[in-house]
């Protein structure tokens, strides 16, 4: 069968350096680095005392005090940032056959500070069980998708992905694949993450996988860097309209760039390290690829992965020389990951706005914080460090991986009708 054509037609985003998507692009083109001293909850006696918390954020500019009461933070971040995408896509709701407008909306952990908060209520009294009515369903990764569908009456396809930090880039990819086969008109398409709590920080502690550079929070993420010691915990929320483009350009849609390719694939190997030969990220790439009908020398942009961390960091290089060969010198690779942390599920769809805004405008916001070469790393890759680069940005492709070995790729091109 011939598959439709999908377009993004609205963004979103609620981050660590912006509230609002042109707030997010003007720091990203201008390296604003949204790290800092936690301010959430007393983090002095963690290993890690700072994160990428979204600043100046308060619920009450956007829900009366009773609703946020029955929004998890993580929920919040998901229904404000799709109401930006929404109003910036010119959906009329009175217009469109809501039969046809779909949500998949993504989390990888769900409502931690409500779970968190609940139990440590329990575990603080005398063992009677008094929980909130509430505890479950702002618990539940699911339940955002829920809300955005109930707040503007979209009746069709309506679920979440987990996969970890990759979450809400499978979001994309389902909804992608959703229109092209003709089953819905437009999806609200993200995810949001507010892991920023005791548990979150612990937990990663525990792993040893976040940064412990307290005395410099500002240059904590340090992707590709040799002394990079770890990722930096972030937070926030994303969405992008996809939409089938008959359907927009009907309604005279701004386009800011066609989806046309989504490959996943899974590393098979190890419950949070990355495969060592990047088999998996190759694979999600080489497939996206395929799925786009373009050819690696197709390629201008990559948004990377790129956590920071001291394998992912050096796999992922690995796996792009290998599919790209001597073109991935000519590509502009950049992680954002360096300014905003790790949104974990929702990196994904917060990294794919950075990938369609490239796309659109010409140019490829920096890779920061770095200041030593890492030998194990080929120094003749283009990690955009340093100051964004305008160039021409045809086809943009942002990668996203996760625990458990969950692996996608995403491909944005400009549009031509």
């Amino acid at each position: 069968m011939e598959l439709k054509r999908v377009v993004v037609t609205g963004l979103g985003s609620l981050t660590p350096i912006g509230n609002t998507v042109p707030e997010y692009w003007n720091s990203l083109l201008n390296g604003v680095s949204g790290a800092d001293v936690i301010t959430r909850f007393d983090a002095s006696k963690f290993k890690t005392q700072f994160a990428c918390e979204v600043k100046n954020y308060d619920a009450n500019q956007f829900f009366d005090r009773k609703e946020a009461r029955k929004y998890d933070l993580y929920a919040q971040f998901g229904i404000v940032s799709s109401n930006e995408a929404i109003k910036d896509s010119g959906i009329d709701i009175e217009k469109i056959d809501l039969d046809r407008a779909g949500v998949v909306w993504a989390s990888g952990i769900g409502g931690l500070i409500t779970f968190y908060n609940e139990v440590s209520d329990f575990a603080k009294g005398d063992g009677t069980p008094r929980y909130n009515p509430f505890f479950i369903p702002k618990m539940i990764a699911d339940i955002t998708a829920g809300h955005i569908s109930i707040i503007n009456g979209f009746r069709g396809p309506n679920f979440a992905t987990v996969s970890a930090c990759a979450s809400s880039a499978n979001a994309l990819a389902d909804a992608l694949n959703y229109i092209r086969l003709g089953k819905a008109d437009l999806f609200v398409c993200g995810g949001s993450e507010a892991a920023c709590s005791q548990p979150g920080v612990g937990g990663f502690n525990a792993m040893q996988a976040l940064s412990t550079r307290n005395d410099d929070p500002k240059t904590a993420s340090r992707p590709f860097d040799k002394d990079r010691d770890g990722f930096v915990l972030g937070e926030g929320g994303a969405a992008l309209i996809f939409e089938e483009m008959e359907h927009a350009l009907a309604r005279g849609a701004k386009i800011y760039c066609e989806v046309v390719g989504a490959g996943l694939s899974a590393d098979a190997y190890h419950m949070t390290a990355p495969h060592p030969e990047g088999r998996g990220a190759y694979m999600s790439m080489k497939t996206a690829l395929e799925d786009a009908g373009l050819k690696p020398e197709d390629v201008d942009h990559i948004n990377t992965h790129g956590t920071s961390t001291p394998l992912g960091d050096i796999v992922e290089p690995l796996a792009i020389a290998r599919l790209f060969g001597e073109h991935a010198y000519k590509i502009n690779i950049n992680s954002t990951k360096s300014m905003t942390g790790h949104l974990l599920g929702a990196a994904g769809a917060v990294e794919a706005i950075s990938a369609v805004l490239a796309v659109q405008n010409d140019i490829v916001p920096p890779t920061i914080n770095h200041f030593t070469d890492d030998p194990e790393i080929d120094p003749k890759l283009n990690f955009t460090f340093g100051t964004a680069v305008k160039r021409t940005v045809n086809v943009a492709l942002s990668n996203t991986f996760g625990f458990g070995g969950h692996n996608v790729s995403l491909i944005f091109k400009k549009f031509n009708r």
